[in-house]
């Protein structure tokens, strides 16, 4: 009897399939990790990508769209918010889930500025295009958590009037 039971300690058949079952769950939380952590990447680029192409878009609208010192902005809104979101002025495809207009802003400050400025009343106009909404994680779309993130950007310009 206490030879079989040496046999069975010394057995080294299933010993790679047991370490393989032990370190799995390892292995899939970290894989799990990383995809998540790229695909955070990879959106939060998408916003600051488009906040800045709107701001930039933006800056370069006419000085008649932009009231100083009122800080008020009467161009079209909805085609800098779809710019950002989009990429495009008519809309179209999100860059990235759950993104919609209603996250994207669009502010002017005005600052007293002479040079170029003094045919619009000596007022520098600057626009802020800024976003912020929630994460739309990976795990979530799995239903792994109900955790949310913000995700933002801003980006700002001086209206160069083109």
């Amino acid at each position: 009897m206490g030879s079989r039971i040496r046999l069975f300690l010394n057995d080294q058949h299933g010993a790679a399939a047991a370490e393989m079952a032990l370190i799995m769950p390892l292995v899939m939380v970290m894989l799990f990790a990383a995809f998540e952590g790229a695909y955070f990447v990879i959106t939060e680029h998408q916003v600051v990508t488009g906040v800045r192409n709107a701001a930039r878009y933006a800056a370069r609208l006419d000085f008649n769209q932009y009231a100083c010192p009122a800080a008020t902005f009467s161009g079209s809104t909805a085609t800098i918010q779809n710019l950002t979101r989009t990429g495009q002025l008519t809309g179209g495809t999100s860059r990235v889930q759950g993104w919609v207009n209603g996250d994207i802003t669009v502010t002017v400050t005005c600052a007293s500025q002479t040079g170029i400025y003094t045919a619009v009343g000596n007022y520098a106009p600057k626009v802020r295009v800024s976003s912020r909404f929630n994460y739309p994680s990976l795990m979530g779309q799995l239903g792994f958590t109900q955790a949310t993130l913000p995700i933002g950007a801003s980006a700002e310009s001086p209206v160069m009037g083109l």
